[in-house]
């Protein structure tokens, strides 16, 4: 290939991440509107200042840019949970993943809001998913991404301090508009796997990481009582770094959430015990075996990030899996998010198609538009920030052809942050350079 093509087409994928444009009043008309908690059956919904400013049965306001939506469905922009989007490109070439860790001497304070490119490639496939925002976690022993084993994780090194590490780091909010400035919030909460993959990181069983764990967050405890101890050396030698201790402060004192990947029904319930017992409030990331112990984790108030279609018993921990794992989640009471495919990075876009599963196997439609849209907010302390149709919520917002949780139905509008964004990404734009022989490179056309 020619090194002009090269360069052309570099230039026509940087482009989609151009800044946005200022903004203007918009109105969208006649659709079938899904605020994320109810819903209006032909409505206008009015775009300002990147916020949503109002949402009912009124006219547009005067100047106002109108977009008809009538026999279309307008719905709140989804946000991809667990997910790896604008933190790695590539997973299997270690240069483009910003989401591992390997350094024994970081863990917990691993901090992947610093690795993030707002010009990836996957960020606008998955905007044409409906996302767009993204909770983006790094990955452990225990990742949903897949092919993720210990030795390329944090706490993976020798000698030095604690070995291995318990903690993947601390994960990030996201926009998915154009421009450079995606990053919403860092440090939303921590990320630690548990079941076997915990077990192997501490040593090889369960109990071990339990009281790992514990002796852990003992010594952060102390450490925050005796700083200034710390600091003259005068404090006995502590398994963790500094950097590490002070980013486990908030865990151990119950202010930021800890995600916490475990599958099988006992592991949740030891889990569940452990937050009892020291305090902390967690995040359940995966629990396919949830529905064994539902009216525990609704007890205990613990949300659950979930993909739905994890069915297959494909090791001792998920032999229970399920399709209304969701439903029997949600009818207990937990309030759940539902995930993408492989790390919700490549096919982030792909969680849509997981809640139209969810409802297949009994959770009701406007669960799983929740678990798409205001669940997310809420669990990750940004309720009323985003993902819902409300004044004052951030102006995302997707016209959907159709019934969003349909694989047919396809965005003719996305606005994020009150700004539309284009409806094309690098594999439509190779798709279209290639779609006629005329336009492929001299060497192709032989």
């Amino acid at each position: 290939m020619r090194l002009s093509h090269m360069i052309a087409g570099a230039v026509a994928a940087l482009s989609m991440a151009a800044p946005a444009v200022a903004q203007e009043t918009v109105a969208i008309v006649g659709g079938r509107i899904l605020t994320g908690t109810s819903v209006i059956e032909s409505g206008t919904v009015v775009l300002r200042d990147g916020k949503i400013v109002s949402v009912g049965s009124g006219a547009a306001p005067a100047g106002a840019r109108v977009i008809n939506a009538a026999g279309k469905t307008v719905a709140p922009g989804f946000v991809a949970v667990d997910s790896g989007l604008a933190g790695t490109e590539v997973g299997s070439v270690r240069g483009t993943n910003d989401l591992r860790n390997s350094a024994n001497t970081l863990s917990a304070a691993f901090d992947v809001s610093y690795g993030l490119d707002p010009w990836s490639f996957t960020l606008p496939v998955a905007r044409l998913g409906g996302i767009t925002r993204a909770v983006v976690v790094p990955q452990h022993p225990g990742s949903s991404g897949g092919h993720v084993h210990e030795e390329d994780t944090a706490g993976a090194g020798d000698g030095g301090f604690q070995t291995p590490g318990l903690f993947a780091g601390q994960a990030a909010i996201i926009n998915l508009g154009q421009g450079s400035n995606i990053l919403v919030k860092p440090r939303v909460a921590m990320v630690a796997p548990f079941g076997e993959a915990g077990a192997a990181v501490a040593g090889g069983a369960r109990g071990a990481q339990f009281v790992l764990f514990k002796e852990t967050l003992s010594e952060v405890r102390l450490y925050a009582r005796n700083k200034s101890a710390y600091e003259r050396a005068g404090l006995r030698n502590l398994s963790l770094s500094r950097a590490d201790l002070e980013a486990l402060i908030p865990v151990a004192n119950g202010t930021l959430p800890l995600i916490v990947t475990v599958h099988r029904a006992s592991d949740i319930q030891q889990v569940l015990r452990l937050a009892r017992e020291e305090g902390i409030k967690i995040i359940l990331d995966g629990a396919e075996e949830g529905w064994l112990v539902a009216g525990e984790i609704a007890a205990a108030n613990v949300p659950v990030l979930l993909n739905p279609i994890s069915n297959l018993p494909s090791d001792f921990e998920v032999r229970a899996a399920r399709m209304e794992n969701a439903a029997a989640l949600n009818a207990a009471g937990v309030v759940i998010a539902i995930k993408g495919n492989e790390g919700s990075t490549h096919r982030a876009r792909e969680a849509r198609y997981n809640a139209g599963n969810a409802v297949s196997h009994g959770l009701p439609y406007s669960a799983a538009i929740a678990a798409l849209t205001v669940n997310p907010a809420r669990i990750f302390g940004m309720a009323g920030q985003f993902g819902q149709i409300a004044p004052g919520a951030a102006g995302d917002v997707v016209i959907w052809s159709g019934d969003p949780l349909e694989p047919l139905s396809q965005p003719s509008a996305i606005f994020v942050n009150g700004v539309e964004q284009p409806l094309t990404s690098r594999p439509l734009l190779l798709r279209d350079r290639y779609l006629q022989p005329t336009t492929m490179p001299p060497a192709y056309r032989n």
